[in-house]
């Protein structure tokens, strides 16, 4: 596949997102980051490309406590999904709750990351993490 997969966040928190967006700018990535407020939304971005038959993200980054839709119903929802239980999610959260772990992994997630606090070592998580999907993992063409 020669098209550039984006990424999908969905991340409610303002500053988080922010950071975020800082980061994976600050990585020199090239691939899009499509921001969206909750679980709801980022359905409805995943079922657009699908019904428009455009690439599918190349990771979607889920926070777990979000308005409308958590991420945790979400991922349910994404891994039940026939077209779209091969995509990669990784919840990005600040739950440190071993329960919420627990559902996550049991429920399919690829990897869980509690958001660092200080600004320096969530940079280079987020840095960390868009260099993995968005350059060295490799997705089955859609």
């Amino acid at each position: 596949m020669s098209a550039l997969r984006h990424f999908l966040l969905a991340e409610d928190d303002e500053l988080d997102a922010e950071l975020a967006l800082r980061a994976f700018k600050r990585s020199n990535l090239v691939n899009e980051i499509h921001l969206v407020p909750d679980g709801i939304e980022a359905m409805s971005h995943l079922e657009t490309c699908l019904e428009r038959g455009e690439p599918l993200p190349a990771v979607v980054l889920l926070d777990i406590k979000m308005p409308r839709q958590d991420g945790l119903a979400t991922l349910k929802v994404i891994k039940a999904h026939p077209r779209l239980s091969h995509l990669p999610v990784v919840m990005l959260t600040s739950s440190r709750e071993h329960g919420d772990m627990l559902v996550s992994y049991k429920d399919g997630v690829n990897a869980y990351i509690v958001k660092p606090i200080e600004q320096n070592a969530f940079i280079d998580v987020i840095r960390a993490l868009g260099l993995f999907w968005g350059v060295v993992n490799r997705l089955p063409d859609d």
